[in-house]
């Protein structure tokens, strides 16, 4: 039965990679396949000029995830993943929020995607928090939780009427949110948790968590690894994330996404490519 599931695993690779290398849409995807990925993450680096690039290749290379925001809103002035902010205690920002959101998962159900990764939102700025703060991150996050669960009874209709699932990943900061003691109050069947690898290596280098709260059933993982407690979003093979630990985790989950920085030499990704292959793959 191993056998059988590792045959179909697919490794995918975020487009923003490719930001400064490769403009065209079609392009991007004849490079991606040229490296040896079988699928796509539209990242929020997109542009609406790529799109119908990618639409070309569908059928040589699907797209399997967007990350959120995708494309980059025409009223933004660079793609980022926290533009907007659907657990927010600010109404406006989440109505905004929710709009671009719905937005994306429409989209992702136009190119063939059924995933939507998220960057769920803050329980506190960035930056502020003390060991002191502790327990008033606690407390606050305990309240967006109740927030963040009324924005999604009104996605839900729009998530399985679009057959997409909301991936929400875990973030590596403090203030992130939900953290691994939330995460379970939000999922539901059209609600998952989404894993980053190096997300959770700084998460535990920090002291945050640690392998026995790692979510049991992700939909997705980003792959990338880290150099130091704070450096993440290298390949694998040039940091410090034990990737063999996490071979049970990669054969369950729908994505395995390789998340790279642009900066990252492409030298390394394929050498990242072949070491995860040889783990989880034999």
């Amino acid at each position: 039965m191993e056998n059988a599931i590792i045959r179909h695993v697919k490794f995918s690779i975020s487009t923003n990679w490719f930001c400064g290398k490769v403009d065209d849409g079609a392009a991007i995807a004849e490079a991606a396949l040229a490296l040896g990925f079988s699928e796509l993450e539209l990242g929020y680096n997109t542009t609406p000029e790529q799109v119908p690039g990618f639409r070309k290749m569908l059928d040589r290379i699907p797209v399997g995830s967007i990350h959120a925001f995708c494309p980059v809103p025409m009223s933004a002035p660079r793609g980022y993943p926290e533009l907007y902010q659907l657990a927010s205690f600010d109404e406006e920002g989440r109505k905004m929020a929710s709009f671009q959101v719905r937005r994306n998962i429409e989209f992702a159900a136009s190119i063939g995607a059924d995933a939507l990764v998220l960057h769920t939102g803050r329980v506190m700025c960035h930056g502020f928090l003390k060991s002191r703060d502790m327990k008033r991150r606690v407390k606050r996050g305990a309240k967006m939780v109740e927030i963040l669960k009324r924005e999604l009874e009104t996605l839900a209709p729009v998530l399985e009427g679009n057959k997409v699932t909301l991936g929400l990943e875990n973030l590596p900061y403090l203030e992130g949110f939900p953290a691994e003691w939330e995460i379970d109050s939000v999922v539901g069947d059209w609600v998952k948790p989404w894993f980053d690898t190096g997300h959770d290596r700084v998460r535990e280098c920090m002291g945050w968590t640690d392998a026995s709260k790692r979510p049991t059933a992700p939909i997705g993982m980003h792959i990338n690894d880290v150099v130091d407690k704070s450096d993440d979003h290298f390949a694998p093979g040039m940091g410090k994330v034990d990737f063999a630990a996490l071979k049970d985790m990669a054969l369950a989950v729908k994505h395995i996404v390789f998340e790279p920085n642009p900066g990252v030499a492409e030298e390394d990704l394929k050498n990242g490519l072949n070491i995860i292959k040889d783990l989880w793959m034999k």
